[in-house]
């Protein structure tokens, strides 16, 4: 008797990337795709009603997007591990997305090749790590051997202000966009900068464009 095939949500806010992806798993005869989501707030409802074995999500979509997500989809499910899937090589993204929770994190710029040998780790319990950074994720996450300085030493929720603010957003306009009161991202913003070394919002969009952490 053949193993159940893994259930599969599917989440990014691109629909001509959702379709390729969905005809690559389809391909596969051990992978369903039950579900798509093409937003934060749609993928974590859709994750609640499906219960799918596996939900894979794009690090930046609306709603509720990167690491918010994961730690949100991680507590409505906790046995359900999340596959961040991104155009994002930096190591920085890669930490944040497993720091919230992900169990593995795939660049689309090998999807084809890596996607399913991913969806299988996980889905066993493993932990999956493009190849294209993790030999630099591996090296900062070693026990006595990660400085927390810099972009290391911000929270996930911070990570995600910088980029936001990085981007150009007011104050309020981020605020909506983590899903948190102004007055939590404003206590985010000065924790940041303290962190960093920052004094004002326009060292932050320099800071941000520079460490190339703006879409």
């Amino acid at each position: 008797m053949s193993a159940a095939p893994i259930r599969v949500l599917l989440a990014d806010d691109h629909a001509m990337v959702r379709e390729a992806l969905c005809r690559v798993l389809d391909d596969e005869p051990g992978i369903d795709v039950v579900g798509q989501a093409a937003d934060g707030l749609t993928a974590l409802t859709r994750a609640t009603e499906l219960k799918p074995d596996v939900v894979v999500t794009d690090y930046s979509m609306p709603g509720r997007d990167g690491p918010s997500l994961v730690e949100a989809l991680r507590r409505a499910l906790p046995g359900t591990p999340v596959l961040v899937l991104t155009v994002h090589e930096d190591i920085h993204y890669a930490l944040r997305a497993l720091e919230a929770g992900a169990q593995g994190y795939v660049v689309k710029s090998a999807a084809v090749q890596d996607l399913v040998q991913a969806l299988q780790a996980v889905h066993a319990g493993g932990i999956w790590v493009s190849p294209r950074v993790s030999e630099a994720v591996l090296r900062r996450m070693r026990p006595g051997d990660r400085s927390r300085s810099g972009l290391e030493a911000l929270s996930p929720r911070e990570f995600e202000l910088l980029r936001a603010l990085g981007s150009g957003m007011g104050l309020q306009d981020c605020a909506r966009h983590l899903g948190v009161g102004t007055s939590t991202a404003s206590t985010y913003r000065s924790r940041l900068m303290e962190k960093l070394g920052l004094k004002t919002t326009a060292d932050i969009i320099r800071f941000a464009i520079e460490q190339g952490v703006v879409d």
